[in-house]
């Protein structure tokens, strides 16, 4: 499906752009676009990748203008551009509504008025039941999207729901590492909580799959591992001969909650299991025995388990 076509990537600079571009590169796509804000970081994937098949635009999803000249020719869009870290979005609620809500539907705007073929947004399992400014978006963005899938027929658009992705830029891995690095006592806001955890890797398949089997207006999440914050942590500790008398506990930070949840109770009536992946479909067709996603109601990975995990996937 990909053969001769071209794909369009926003915020194609960050960790989950950047491995979603290395993940497509293997295909036989004939140009991969990436959109962002960030000058320097296209420079570094343009020396890493070479001109051939990459394509840099330099721009912002709350600008329609520079997103209408990178969306022409598009067959595809991976759309990631967000504002994501969760403290600063409870601060700064106004520019998250700008980035993640608006700039979402400047995207899909100017992807159908491009008769591009199929748009999967990024989501996370914070929009679920939110409680941070940034979920808030996140769960609008995902209204969005379903609200024009169902208005025409030209444009497929869809959304992947993810948890937490392990070593993704603003991430707890990058910042414990960076604290270890600097001599510091790395921060544990709080040991108990528990979270969704995934690969890059598991996340750009996720990604694929949506492109292939996506109809519009679905959902579609990866099943994803849990585990406490702690064990992650002393996982982490393992690696850098390091224990819990190197953490210093400062609390949950503002709009964090001590778990989350992948699917809610209402989209697990209708959702469909498809072995490692879920769909939440727009047209509620007939009521299944699936139950809501939880991560403090999931089985737990042990120390040992992310200790292995985080050396197989060279997250460390």
């Amino acid at each position: 499906m990909f053969q001769g076509k071209t794909l369009l990537i926003t915020g194609g600079t960050g960790s989950i752009g950047r491995e979603v571009l290395a993940y497509f590169w293997e295909t036989d796509l004939k140009e991969i676009r990436i959109f962002s804000r960030d000058e320097e970081k296209q420079y570094q994937l343009k020396l890493a990748y070479g001109n051939e098949r990459l394509r840099c635009y330099l721009g912002d999803i709350r600008d329609e203008a520079s997103l209408r000249s990178a969306m022409r020719g598009v067959d595809y869009v991976f759309h990631a551009a967000a504002l994501k870290h969760v403290p600063s979005s409870e601060i700064f609620p106004s520019e998250v509504v700008k980035t993640n809500i608006l700039g979402t539907e400047n995207v899909l705007n100017t992807a159908i008025e491009a008769g591009v073929k199929k748009v999967i947004c990024l989501s996370t399992d914070k929009a679920v039941y939110p409680s941070s400014a940034m979920g808030i978006s996140k769960a609008m963005m995902e209204k969005i999207a379903c609200a024009k899938a169902a208005e025409q027929t030209e444009t497929v658009i869809c959304c992947t729901r993810f948890g937490n992705i392990l070593g993704s830029r603003g991430s707890v891995i990058p910042t414990w590492a960076e604290q270890t690095r600097l001599g510091k006592k790395i921060t544990l806001t709080e040991p108990s909580m528990t979270r969704f955890i995934m690969t890059k890797k598991e996340a750009a398949e996720l990604i694929y799959y949506a492109f292939e089997k996506a109809q519009s207006g679905d959902i579609l999440i990866k099943k994803a591992a849990a585990c406490r914050v702690d064990t992650l942590v002393k996982a982490v500790l393992r690696a850098y001969g390091k224990n819990m008398d190197d953490v210093i506990i400062t609390g949950k930070r503002p709009g964090e909650r001590m778990s989350e949840y992948l699917l809610t109770h209402e989209e697990a009536e209708f959702a469909q299991d498809m072995g490692s992946f879920l769909i939440i479909p727009m047209k509620k067709i007939e009521k299944t025995q699936l139950t809501a996603k939880n991560s403090s109601e999931s089985e737990l990975m042990g120390e040992d388990e992310l200790f292995s995990l985080l050396l197989e996937n060279n997250i460390l």
